[in-house]
């Protein structure tokens, strides 16, 4: 089997899997506790936390979620209700997550004043597009990370300290909020510092049902899910402490070597790409072509995703032609694959119908091998020719 759909999913780490396991059969008390058992489960609460903080930038603290769409939800309405006396304005871009901009729907039914920022060709927003767009009245800015379907690293640095300098000049408080789903795990996030990242587990190698929102210690935001106060008071319900723990593994084993990690993930990214618009005509890259390895980095592409479009194909057919020989790829976004419609990301950047059906998304991760891109490149090959000659697709 040949794994080309991380950004999907990713497969457990076999220690993060061993981790629940035990936790699941031996360390199955409540947090709240107040007995042994309790206390044992509140301290790998602690260690899970610890773990990730120390991977985020100094001055936050994390907030355990049940993966990237709470995380998102909880950012921008739990804002959205802290700020809404100040203001109603909220900025955010044409090619975020559905979790970012089905909320944000929400939001403007529920009289926010919704703004998007578009894309140019390669998927990326102007850098100095949330500087230009600040309004008095502007309370969140949310701009993602890395695009999941091209993988487009998009300004976020320049983004929120525009978003400083507006705050400082101004003498209020803006919000600025990253999803990070995609780029957790691939690219470094401890020298940046931003307001509030979504992140999830299962995109790192870590358990489905995982996920955290980094919040600065200064935000304190009001309550998502009241309850029983767990988490601060921020997020109540009864830990999942095996997923939490398998959560705090993986992040730290995902950072472990993450330069070599992610050098050497550009390098089949790279060969894959190179492979394919060699072996065949009319093949076209959606996307930035240069990899970036840092979130400064920006207007380049994470090496964790490669996007092309087969011109003359049906990307849904390649797919299931590649899952006959086990490469498994995808047409975009699984969060919303079973929805009818072209890619919105695409859409964004200009790409026509024909063009977005023809589209593949590959994404990788540190088990893909340079021995898997050549059978990938042999197989797309033969498929796109197949499809090609057939001429039903034209």
């Amino acid at each position: 089997m040949i794994y080309l759909d991380n950004s999907a999913t990713t497969r457990q780490y076999d220690e993060v899997t061993e981790l629940m396991y035990r936790m699941a059969k031996e360390n199955y008390g409540n947090p709240s506790s107040l007995h042994t058992l309790g206390f044992d489960a509140g301290n790998i609460l602690f260690d899970a936390r610890r773990n990730i903080e120390d991977l985020m930038h100094p001055g936050g603290e994390v907030i355990f979620t049940s993966g990237g769409t709470e995380s998102d939800n909880m950012a921008l309405v739990s804002t959205a209700r802290k700020l809404r006396r100040r203001g109603n304005h909220i900025l955010t871009t044409r090619i975020e997550h559905p979790a970012v901009l089905e909320t944000c729907r929400r939001l403007a039914d529920d009289g926010f004043e919704v703004e998007y920022l578009s894309v140019d060709s390669s998927g990326c927003i102007d850098p100095d597009a949330v500087s230009g767009s600040l309004r008095e009245d502007t309370i969140i800015v949310s701009v993602m990370a890395v695009n999941n379907e091209t993988g487009a690293i998009q300004p976020v640095i320049p983004a929120a300290k525009a978003v400083k300098e507006h705050n400082r000049n101004k003498g209020f408080r803006t919000v600025f909020h990253t999803d990070a789903v995609q780029a957790f795990g691939k690219l470094p996030l401890d020298s940046v510092d931003f307001d509030l990242v979504s992140v999830s587990g299962h995109k790192f190698h870590g358990p489905k049902g995982t996920g955290f929102l980094y919040m600065n210690k200064d935000l304190k935001l009001p309550a998502f899910i009241t309850g029983g106060g767990q988490e601060n008071g921020y997020r109540s319900s009864t830990e999942n402490t095996a997923g939490i723990a398998g959560l705090g593994l993986a992040a730290a084993m995902s950072h472990k070597n993450l330069i070599v990690k992610m050098s050497r993930m550009g390098e089949l990214n790279d060969y894959l790409r190179k492979g394919l618009m060699t072996e065949l005509d009319d093949v076209v890259l959606n996307g930035p072509e240069e990899l970036g390895y840092t979130l400064h980095d920006y207007g380049m592409r994470c090496p964790g995703v490669l996007n092309l479009t087969f011109r003359g194909t049906r990307g849904e057919v390649l797919l299931h032609t590649l899952e006959q020989d086990r490469i498994y790829v995808s047409t975009g976004s699984a969060c919303s694959s079973h929805k009818t419609g072209d890619s919105h990301v695409l859409q964004a950047m200009g790409l026509d119908h024909k063009a977005i059906e023809g589209a593949i998304r590959f994404s990788f991760s540190e088990f893909n091998t340079k021995e898997e891109m050549d059978i990938v490149i042999d197989r797309t090959k033969a498929a796109v020719t197949r499809f090609r000659k057939l001429g039903s697709f034209r």
